[in-house]
């Protein structure tokens, strides 16, 4: 079932008032409880809405530096290589991809050294064949969901 106005409304709110309770969510937007908590259920069913926890931030927990690291595989490793990235706990995203390379890692790091040692022990793992490291210097668009949102609940254009 396609994302409605009404559906539009409440992942607004999820994403502005993330703090805010089902019986509050209700009032701001004149719906009934159970009428919003059936909305919610069913986006989550449908995966729409993935999770509840709380966005962390990196940097402030000590690892202020961001790199994404093309890692290249042996054919037939990428499942093995996969698993293997799960255990290191400075990759906190990684992707298979099309272009150079076969995953992409976010990976975070205390300073320049740790990253270095993330990316050594990444290039030890059977199965990597290598590695390209880009260093990002600064956000300019923070992970964001809210204007994706605004554009599906817009009414499309003739």
């Amino acid at each position: 079932m396609p994302v409605d106005e009404l559906d539009t409304r409440i992942l607004r709110l999820l994403l502005e008032q993330p703090r805010t309770s089902v019986r509050e969510y209700a009032r701001i937007l004149g719906v009934a409880r159970g009428t919003l908590q059936a909305r919610m259920d069913r986006l989550e069913r449908d995966g729409v809405i993935t999770g509840t926890a709380p966005a962390l931030s990196p940097a402030a927990l000590g690892h202020p530096v961001l790199a994404f690291v093309h890692i290249e595989v042996t054919q037939g490793h990428l499942d093995e290589v996969g698993d293997a990235l799960a255990a290191v706990p400075e990759i906190v995203e990684a992707f298979s991809i099309t272009g150079g390379g076969d995953l992409l890692a976010r990976v975070v790091a205390r300073d320049n050294a740790h990253l270095e040692d993330v990316v050594q022990k990444l290039i030890s793992m059977p199965g990597v064949v290598r590695t390209r490291t880009e260093v990002a210097l600064r956000e300019r668009v923070s992970h964001r969901m809210l204007p994706l949102v605004e554009s599906i609940g817009r009414p499309a254009r003739g």
